[in-house]
């Protein structure tokens, strides 16, 4: 039965392997023995229902194994590693600079027996980093040098941070995997089309995007189309607008104004009224944002966005 596990690089979790005899207290640093090495990573504990679920699924990683406890001295230790990570990590960016490399150094990592280093990137497109290696082989002797290339929505993963929501980004905390998204959820969403409101940190299109889209698509069940001309108890007029959740249907009458209805209260027509709609669909939202066509089809581009290269 799995006793504790770990949370690790884009919140995969994967059990810890310890011996009977060692008890771990929830949230305690321990050092384990893992693909890249010796890592640093806090345990917690698994209780049964969960423990249960992971046994039986046949993706649950392999388990790292225990090889103690950090003692004080090894937090002295993890604290140098971690100030070394930094150093490492513009000694390198310095490295990009100077062969003219069109890549962003996002991370350096840093195992605790000082064996491996891996620096984390982002690039447009495939870097010839051939002439970098050497040279770092040259500064970071008598280590592995790593170079992984991932994807902005990696990045931000492994960077975690806090989302527009307020709450932790949804990849860093809980998501494990990034669902195709393009700018059609967001408009039938009645979402405001501007960069600012519908993208993430990553620079792609929120991922909460997808959360609620099902819903949505259950409400519009029924609902006259934007531009149809329908009969109301304040007569005919042409649908401008529709308030899915809300399960309501914006009117707009030959006299300009515009009333919400139930959907129950209206009813289609074959019939033309001289109303002109001039949006295709209005929202309580407003934007100054200017919108860039083309800075929209990059808020979709899902090319290399997620590499899985972690």
């Amino acid at each position: 039965m799995i006793k504790y596990g770990v949370k690790y690089l884009k919140n995969v979790f994967v059990p810890l392997k310890c011996p009977d005899n060692v008890n771990l207290d929830d949230g305690a640093l321990v050092l384990a023995r893992t693909e890249k090495g010796e890592e640093v990573l806090k345990a917690f504990l698994v209780n049964k229902e969960v423990a249960e679920h992971f046994e039986k699924c046949p993706k649950t990683p392999e388990p790292f194994e225990f090889i103690r406890v950090m003692t004080q001295e090894d937090l002295m230790i993890y604290e140098e590693i971690k100030k070394e990570e930094v150093s490492s990590f513009f000694k390198c960016k310095e490295l990009v600079k100077k062969h003219n490399l069109n890549m962003n150094l996002v991370q350096c990592r840093l195992t605790f027996d000082r064996r491996k280093i891996s620096f984390y990137y982002t690039a447009p497109e495939r870097v010839d980093f051939r002439e970098l290696l050497k040279d770092l082989t040259q500064v970071f002797k008598r280590m592995r040098i790593d170079l992984r290339h991932i994807g902005v929505r990696d990045e931000s993963s492994i960077m975690d941070g806090t989302g527009i929501c307020g709450k932790p980004f949804c990849c860093s905390s809980y998501l494990r995997k990034f669902e195709s998204i393009n700018v059609k959820l967001a408009k039938d969403q009645g979402m405001p089309i501007a960069p600012s409101k519908i993208s993430g940190t990553c620079g792609r299109l929120l991922c909460c995007l997808t959360y609620e889209y099902s819903n949505y698509i259950e409400a519009a069940k029924g609902m006259p189309p934007v531009g149809s001309t329908v009969m109301t108890p304040g007569g005919l007029g042409k649908v401008c607008y529709i308030q899915f959740l809300n399960n309501t249907v914006a009117v707009k009458f030959e006299d300009g104004k515009i009333k919400e209805f139930n959907k129950g209260e209206i009813e289609m027509v074959d019939a033309d009224v001289n109303v002109d709609i001039e949006v295709s669909r209005i929202t309580s939202y407003s934007t100054d944002e200017k919108i860039d066509a083309k800075q929209l089809k990059q808020l979709e581009d899902d090319r290399n966005s997620s590499t899985g290269n972690v």
